[in-house]
């Protein structure tokens, strides 16, 4: 099969948007899915959590694994799982046999997605893999913009048991396309590391100081945005009583706004280096989430001036995640992989942390989630100036 970097990129980004789309289709139901298994709102919201955590225990576990027995089995055995666990889910009648099932679908989840950069690090380098990441992106920008509109869609025609099947269907779609369309791309003749290699490497990546500072710095800002994002149908749907039909739209703002901050990274590249823009970026996400805190105390909550504040904090994650990470790798480029892996680890057990600091505790207000917004923007500018203050005083 001929692999062009446009097919590659389009295969690819169809792969990585079964993540948004698991986590984010699902959201304006939360409410009707919560009185299905006879649970508040806070405790089904607990369920994107969980998905975190199983996401991010598959990609630690399953991107070893397809550098030793090739990316195609892994893919595909992830898929069978996610597609399975996703039919389960529509039968679930209990808080417990939810959580179950999507822990089990976020294993199968981790296993597709991990996959999907090494890929293209298998298919092609420099300057061609970095303009199919750049066609990924922006392919992958359109996922959790258009989910929850999928999703409430769905939720209008039947109702939320029809979300976990279109999630089934998709995958099952992925299945054919990436089983008859996409070949195994790892050669197979290059040596794998061994399981005591694997773990030598992460250990590596956990002791340097600096790398742990740009982890630090994408771990913070997504465990704020998935305090948002775990907290939303209750601030949205509830609080506020925005209609099911309305909450995607508000939602995907966020997504605009993100899409933005990136483009404006790329401009403001040329004169400042990915550090700085870290920096600012960590800046005014703390800045927003105190901003939110304000108002809450103050008493002062409404959609004009929450909206705003949660637009500013998201968005900052086009300024902070793409140079943390470009950073980060210019340190790890022999382990790439690794380092990828153990981000993908970190990164989304934090955002699984802080959905549960968020639902947890059952506090019918806002507090709990600007609380967490604010704590997590705090942790992430402090990691960044004390793990990596002695290499910023060298540039």
């Amino acid at each position: 099969m001929e692999l062009n970097p446009r097919r590659v990129a389009l295969l690819v980004a169809a792969n990585t948007a079964l993540a948004p789309f698991a986590i984010d289709a699902y959201l304006p139901a939360i409410g009707v899915l919560a009185e299905s298994v006879n649970a508040s709102i806070h405790h089904a919201e607990l369920s994107i959590s969980v998905f975190l955590f199983g996401f991010a225990i598959g990609q630690l576990v399953f991107g070893p694994l397809s550098d030793r027995i090739g990316r195609k089995p892994v893919l595909m055995g992830g898929l069978v799982v996610f597609m399975l666990a996703s039919l389960m889910i529509t039968t679930a009648d209990s808080l417990n046999s939810l959580l179950f099932w999507r822990f089990i679908q976020a294993l199968g989840g981790g296993a597709c997605v991990v996959n999907s950069a090494a890929i293209v690090r298998d298919c092609f380098s420099g300057r061609e893999a970095a303009k199919v990441m750049s066609t990924m992106a922006m392919i992958m920008m359109l996922a959790p913009l258009v989910a929850p509109a999928v999703g409430s869609m769905l939720l209008h025609i039947a109702g939320w048991w029809l979300i976990f099947v279109f999630l089934a269907a998709y995958a099952g779609f992925l299945l054919w396309l990436l089983g008859t369309r996409l070949p195994e791309t790892r050669d197979m003749t290059l040596p794998a590391a061994s399981p005591r290699q694997v773990l030598g490497n992460y250990v590596s990546v956990l002791r340097h100081k600096e790398g742990m500072g740009y982890i630090c710095a994408v771990a913070a800002s997504f465990a704020g945005l998935f305090a948002f994002v775990t907290a939303s149908p209750f601030v949205y749907l509830d609080y506020f009583g925005l209609s099911p039909g309305m909450y995607p739209l508000i939602f995907g703002v966020n997504v605009v706004v993100i899409a933005l901050s990136n483009r404006v990274n790329i401009y403001m590249l040329r004169q400042r280096t990915p550090q700085q823009n870290l920096r600012l970026g960590l800046m005014i996400q703390m800045i927003a989430g105190l901003g939110l805190v304000i108002v809450t105390a103050l008493d002062m909550v409404t959609l004009y001036t929450v909206v705003p504040l949660v637009m500013v904090f998201t968005g900052m994650i086009g300024l902070i995640t793409p140079n943390a990470i470009s950073s980060l790798l210019d340190h790890f480029g022999h382990i790439s992989a690794t380092a990828t892996a153990l981000l993908g680890g970190i990164q989304f057990s934090c955002g699984a942390l802080a959905g549960v600091l968020v639902g947890a505790f059952e506090v019918a207000h806002l507090w709990p989630m600007v609380l967490t917004m604010l704590g997590a923007s705090l942790l992430g500018n402090i990691g960044v100036r004390m793990l990596t203050a002695n290499s910023e005083q060298s540039r």
